[in-house]
């Protein structure tokens, strides 16, 4: 690369629970630079969580519906010999997160329920069963990747 690789932002704790995690998931659900708005979809998310899920608090749901979500593997494409082939490759612990935060939202929008935070409730209430979009997306790549093995020895 010409250029040095770009520093790591510090990110600020968010004001209720005093998480960056959170703080990392409303920075990836904000359009327009709206992050109060976001912020108000995500606690009101987790509270109609809390309203369904007696046993556990709303915020330990998210965080095992994220861990649900999260990727261990990815295949990535690689040209070798002017065929390309997709490489199982294991998902750094960052983008793990971000790639597993990223698909939360995603499917949470395309979800057809009325407001964004009964979209994303409902999401994350299928991620902490193991079942819903972003779950089956990360089987979907572990099955490419568990696939593609054969290809690992290219490898870089």
């Amino acid at each position: 690369m010409r250029k040095s690789r770009a520093k790591k932002r510090i990110l600020l704790p968010d004001p209720k629970f005093n998480d960056t995690v959170v703080t990392r998931f409303v920075n990836g659900m904000m359009y327009d630079g709206k992050k109060s708005l976001a912020f108000n979809i995500f606690y009101n998310a987790l509270d109609i969580v809390e309203a369904k899920v007696t046993e556990e608090a709303g915020i330990e749901t998210f965080r095992k519906a994220l861990n649900n979500v999260m990727p261990t593997v990815e295949v990535k494409a690689r040209r070798v010999g002017g065929s390309t082939f997709q490489i199982p490759t294991e998902v750094q612990p960052r983008r793990r997160m971000a790639v597993g935060m990223k698909w939360m939202i995603g499917y949470a929008r395309k979800r057809n329920e009325k407001s964004m935070a009964e979209k994303l409730a409902g999401e994350i209430l299928a991620a902490a069963r193991n079942e819903g979009s972003a779950v089956k997306k990360k089987e979907d790549t572990h099955k490419m990747a568990e696939a593609n093995k054969a290809f690992a020895h290219f490898r870089v």
